[in-house]
């Protein structure tokens, strides 16, 4: 049940440690998703919440849900004006040298009939910045924490690749494919004018080996 995978609720909010593999959204293909299970995160409302953002169907961790149409516009307020404070956690198919760094490259999305869609740096394209930090090292890859201030499609995964030449662990379209995707929405802060701030950890997923006890 999802609701076993809640790490936050009260009557405004709820924060759920999404697992990788299910989608936010109902694929055209058909199958689960976080929107065919909504009923399972209703907890006692007559209304099921509603997604305030989205991970991708591989990425693991942190979802924000408001749970009242009120609630919904103060939250989308917070993320409107970048109150709201994302990280993620991930493994870089390399070892990087620099500590820490700011990635300010803005991104479009090239489709091809071959690959598909991707996103790729443009400089006539949506402003998009990651901050990034280097958490360890260990056996030619590293375990980076990213903080997206802009909130673009594939953002993390494709700001890996163009900044490092190398991108995420297990991401079959920006990195290095084979094994699950290590890209973990690890912590969500989120601030709010007459209740506590909602700050909320997500451990890393089993998957993740023996990166879970780095850094």
């Amino acid at each position: 049940m999802l609701s076993d995978r809640i790490l936050f609720i009260d009557a405004e909010a709820l924060v759920l440690d999404k697992p990788a593999g299910l989608p936010v959204d109902a694929p055209r293909r058909g199958g689960e998703s976080i929107a065919s299970r909504i009923a399972e995160l209703s907890c006692g409302f007559q209304r099921p919440p509603t997604a305030m953002h989205r991970l991708d169907t591989d990425t693991s961790g942190c979802l924000l849900f408001a749970r009242t149409a009120k609630a919904r516009a103060m939250l989308q307020q917070a993320f409107e004006t970048r109150e709201v404070q994302k990280y993620y956690i991930a493994v870089v198919a390399g070892e990087l040298a620099e500590e820490e760094g700011v990635i300010d490259l803005p991104l479009s999305k090239k489709s091809s009939a071959e690959a598909g869609w991707r996103m790729v740096g443009d400089p006539g394209g949506q402003e998009a910045v990651t901050n990034w930090r280097r958490v360890a090292v260990h056996d030619g890859s590293t375990l980076v924490e990213f903080r997206p201030v802009t909130g673009r499609t594939h953002q993390i995964r494709a700001h890996a690749r163009e900044a490092f030449g190398k991108g995420i662990v297990g991401d079959r379209v920006y990195g290095m494919p084979g094994g699950p995707m290590l890209l973990h929405a690890s912590r969500l802060v989120v601030p709010r004018e007459r209740k506590p701030m909602i700050d909320v950890i997500a451990p890393l997923p089993d998957y993740f080996g023996e990166w879970a006890n780095a850094g």
